[in-house]
């Protein structure tokens, strides 16, 4: 076999490999590698593709993400037409149905597929001699949008599939999972950002994403539910059977999925489902009933806009009308003030209710809301409960308005909320207890104080337990504190106490990011170590001195300044000083000088050859600075695949993107210009 042969063969293998394992971890739920193995294959196929590029392939798992940006979807026609279904609400209108198929085909029973009614956004997959050529939305029925590039990035939907059909569609839905909406929102709350309403909203909003590497950013699942046109070897006659045929094509098809007879089987299917929906994965708003025989489907037809042979069979609006009877407010992990609705008991969308949260203060203001309101209540996303609207007509004279605290309502530290942030946030990140499992394990880190075994499980019982209230407790604690915790032994206990003890002897730089100050990453904390030389010169200092910092601003300025306010972080730090935590005092010294001295880089993405390490050393080598976030005040975006919201931001500000080829040039300039 030649070189080449070889080559193409490696690449092709891991290609298959990574595709397989695509299919287990996002179809079917059962991962057989670890997400390291999986990152390896991954790094290791960008490697032949880097440096063979007359191999590439847009099939290939490594350009799901990568394809630029649009300035707007092109139109696209549908050979056979999405169409919508005809809703039934009561049991009256579903018996109607049947009865109307009965007598069309002239028989006593008719057999129906059954399937979830899934809340997203409806597509179209065009798949050309098994290859996935173009996907598209539903749009008006007859024509929608060409979104391609962004469901490329989706792993649910295979790249290649092993059909023999010359041209293959496949009809499905693209929605977010409960799980990963609830995950979304977290990230958007600390953030400040925007809440999405529901799943469907956040998976609409996310496929329509002009720029894919946005798309690709949030989680979104497909599912199948049917197929469209078709040329090439018959499909199964039935449309259940066409289902598990969408699933052995790698397609993922929901489990829920019955074949039942008569009117009773669909109304006993409804009422199962109905009973299951807060237990299943994805939100639905009703199940859809189906004629199974595809052949009696086409004697049936359509009317209107819609087909005879389906009906979407809806459940009740899952909104209920109580009264706000007090708003309370909860720390989250990361520091975060949420307002929460106490609302007088409710019944919604099968459970009883009787929290609902209303996000930050200005959605607070926005809706209006009193305490003694009435509200209307809906579950967002069968999980997160949420106030939808007031009705100001219904208030009572005696209402209330809500007051943000100035003081955290569980430590008492003081609150605040910086410039451009919808959240609120408790100061005492080293002392409050509702911060307290955050603030420890991010005190432990590599990067941090580098303490070798403190993980989350342990760490969850060293809080739970009481035994450790700050990151100065541990430093207090022995052997025979840790051997007494689950699955901990003498020797392992051992081992943790050599690594606590190994921790005290660390770095200004360290140090001041193990404490876990909102807006100071790594790169910042070596900023501020180099600048003010020891721990009490930066303590003491205002927010103009720590502005005079490099790469400082107004906010992380605020930020550092009301950390080392707070009473308690600097009852904190004195007990870890105490303790034996140090390192070497004036360790600050003049950054390094270079031909790209005052030139800030942030990186993004994963880089073909270079870790992500490896590149921030070669920058500061050569003078430059590795920041962590894009600013107007960013020289260079270095961009490897799957870059995230860094990239986009760069474009927005109009900053020079380099690929690493471009980085390693720029790093070579100085060396260039000796030798010209």
């Amino acid at each position: 076999m030649t070189e080449q042969a070889t080559l193409i063969k490696q690449i092709n293998e891991l290609r298959q490999a990574l595709e397989l394992h695509n299919h287990r971890y996002y179809v079917l739920d059962d991962p057989a590698i670890s997400d390291a193995e999986y990152d390896s294959l991954f790094r290791e196929l960008q490697r032949l593709e880097s440096e063979h590029p007359e191999f590439a392939s847009p099939d290939s798992p490594t350009q799901r993400v990568g394809a630029k940006a649009l300035s707007e979807f092109p139109p696209v026609s549908h050979r056979i037409p999405m169409l919508s279904l005809n809703n039934a609400f009561t049991e009256a209108e579903v018996t109607a149905f049947d009865r109307r198929i009965r007598e069309t085909l002239e028989i006593e029973i008719v057999e129906y597929a059954c399937e979830p009614k899934f809340d997203g956004l409806a597509v179209t997959l065009t798949y050309e001699n098994g290859r996935f050529a173009q996907g598209a939305t539903r749009g008006d029925g007859y024509n929608g949008e060409d979104v391609t590039a962004n469901l490329r990035t989706m792993q649910t939907i295979p790249l290649r599939v092993p059909t023999s059909h010359a041209l293959f569609e496949v009809r499905g839905e693209v929605l977010m999972l409960k799980r990963d909406f609830q995950k979304l929102n977290e990230k958007q709350q600390a953030r400040g950002d925007k809440i999405f309403v529901n799943p469907r909203n956040a998976a609409a909003g996310s496929l329509r994403q002009l720029d894919p590497k946005f798309t690709a950013e949030r989680r979104l699942t497909f599912f199948a539910y049917g197929v469209g046109a078709v040329e090439g070897t018959a499909l199964p006659e039935k449309h259940a059977e066409q289902m598990e045929y969408l699933r052995q094509q790698g397609f993922k098809v929901s489990s829920e999925v019955r074949v039942v007879e008569g009117v009773s089987g669909l109304l006993g299917y409804y009422s199962d489902l109905g009973n299951q929906r807060a237990q299943l994965p994805y939100e639905i708003d009703g199940v859809v009933y189906k004629v199974n025989h595809v052949e009696q489907q086409a004697r049936l037809g359509f009317v209107s806009r819609a087909p005879r042979f389906a009906v979407a069979h809806k459940f009740a609006a899952e909104e209920a009308v109580t009264t706000l009877l007090d708003i309370e407010v909860q720390v989250g992990r990361t520091g975060t003030l949420t307002p929460v609705a106490r609302l007088a008991p409710v019944f919604v969308g099968g459970v009883t209710v009787t929290n609902a949260t209303l996000h930050n203060e200005d959605e607070v203001r926005r809706k209006d809301a009193r305490i003694g309101d009435t509200v209307a209540v809906r579950r967002a996303g069968d999980v997160i409960p949420e106030v939808v609207r007031v009705f100001p007509d219904l208030r009572p004279a005696n209402a209330r308005e809500f007051v943000m605290p100035t003081h955290c309502p569980v430590c008492g530290s003081a609150v605040i909320r910086l410039e451009d942030e919808a959240a609120a946030r408790c100061t005492g990140g080293l002392y409050c207890p509702a911060q307290r499992k955050q603030a420890l394990l991010h005190f432990a880190q590599r990067r941090a104080m580098d303490i070798d075994g403190l993980g989350e499980k342990l760490v969850d019982q060293l809080v739970e337990n009481q035994i450790v209230h700050t990151p100065a407790d541990l430093y207090k604690l022995g052997i025979a504190a840790f051997a007494e915790l689950e699955r901990m032994a003498d020797k392992s206990a051992g081992n943790l106490v050599a690594a606590i003890e190994k921790s005290k002897r660390t770095t200004l730089q360290r140090f001041i990011y193990a404490l876990g100050i909102r807006n100071v990453g790594e790169a910042t904390a070596k900023d501020v170590a180099l600048h003010f030389g020891n721990l009490d010169a930066l303590m003491s200092a205002d927010e103009i001195h720590l502005m005079e910092t490099h790469d400082v601003g107004p906010v992380v300025a605020a930020s550092i300044a009301q950390f080392f306010s707070e009473p308690h972080n600097r009852e904190v730090i004195e007990q870890l000083r105490a303790a034996g935590v140090t390192w070497p005092e004036g360790e600050g010294k003049k950054r390094v000088a270079g031909h790209l001295a005052g030139k800030t880089f942030v990186l993004t993405g994963t880089l073909p050859t270079l870790s992500r390490d490896e590149a921030k050393q070669q920058i500061e080598a050569a003078g430059g600075k590795a920041s962590g976030s894009v600013s107007k005040k960013t020289d260079y975006v270095v961009a490897g695949s799957d870059p995230g919201s860094k990239y986009d931001k760069a474009v927005e500000l109009g900053i020079t993107i380099l690929d690493e080829a471009g980085l390693l040039e720029l790093l070579k300039g100085k060396e260039n210009d000796e030798n010209n």
